[in-house]
């Protein structure tokens, strides 16, 4: 009773120390840095951020770099830390249970591995999601666009009217936007971030055109039509490739979720023989090699559907 006392506060302490260390620390450090910036300072010692966006990235390139892009792509309000922690725990929960159900610390360690990655793949999806969304009301935004500089409005206040008619998420977007061009950045370090932050075919026609046309001139509203127009065309090539790959993709799906279907209902029918997979060595090999070849025919699956153009 004792042991399983001490293990327990071990486990509450460890996982409640690397809460405290990965995520409560950098967000109070992150809070105490706003504070620090928002007191009156001497004139002369400001510093003007007009450095270009993909410069500030690089002077602020850290090992989680991958981790903070996609968390700004996906709209999800994590901290990077914050997302380590979650894989963190995640990969010891599932190495702890494999552990108490095979006894075998190399399955554990295995286990554990592949369950870390199950929040990134989250944070990936939702950020893929968001981007398709994204995608999808892109058009809608380019044509308000020439149509307040057919108005008479400048190009700013266009992407203004985005930013308060337009939803999620391309109204976040284009906030972010104006408010880095509004308070002091460049419109074109402002617009190349803006085609950094999203990392779509769309958004980099789009900055290209408006640049193109601040050097070169040109009637910037019949660009963005003709750009809209051309974006909605790729849109529409794209659900129809979508379409008339559904079969394969559900076909994809029922092959993946069959197989653990089955043991689930195996191991409900006759747990005493499904057991057997647990204690016994070779049972437990063989698991292993069906995991093995079932992420090996997702990714073989994935590849086929998942089709280029």
């Amino acid at each position: 009773m004792i042991i399983v006392v001490v293990t327990f506060v071990f486990v509450v302490v460890l996982i409640v120390g690397a809460y405290a260390l990965l995520v409560m620390r950098p967000e109070t450090s992150a809070q105490h840095a706003l504070k620090k910036r928002m007191r009156p300072e001497d004139p002369i010692k400001k510093i003007r951020l007009t450095l270009p966006a993909s410069e500030l990235r690089e002077r602020g390139s850290t090992p989680f770099k991958a981790f903070r892009k996609l968390i700004d792509r996906s709209g999800l309000r994590l901290t990077v830390p914050a997302l380590v922690f979650m894989c963190w725990m995640t990969g010891f929960v599932a190495g702890l249970i494999t552990w108490m159900l095979t006894g075998r610390a190399a399955v554990a360690a295995g286990a554990g591995a592949a369950a870390m990655t199950l929040p990134y793949l989250w944070v990936r999806y939702v950020a893929s999601r968001r981007l398709w969304k994204f995608e999808e009301q892109f058009p809608e935004a380019i044509e308000l666009v020439a149509r307040a500089l057919r108005a008479g409005h400048a190009f700013p206040t266009g992407l203004s009217m985005v930013a308060d008619e337009i939803g999620a998420p391309v109204g976040p977007e284009f906030k972010l936007l104006y408010d880095r061009q509004n308070y002091g950045m460049a419109l074109p370090d402002a617009l190349r971030a803006f085609a950094i932050r999203i990392p779509i075919l769309d958004a980099r026609f789009f900055v290209t055109a408006v640049l193109t046309q601040r050097e070169s001139g040109g009637n910037l509203s019949g660009i963005l039509d003709n750009l809209a127009s051309v974006i909605r065309e790729r849109f529409k090539i794209k659900r129809q490739v979508k379409v008339m790959s559904a079969h394969g993709r559900m076909t994809a799906c029922i092959l993946c979720a069959l197989p653990p279907f089955v043991g689930l209902a195996q191991m409900v029918i006759a747990p005493g023989k499904f057991a057997l997979l647990f204690s016994d060595p070779l049972g437990t090999d063989m698991l292993i090699g069906a995991l093995i070849l079932q992420a090996v025919g997702m990714l073989v699956i994935r590849k086929i559907v998942n089709i280029k153009y």
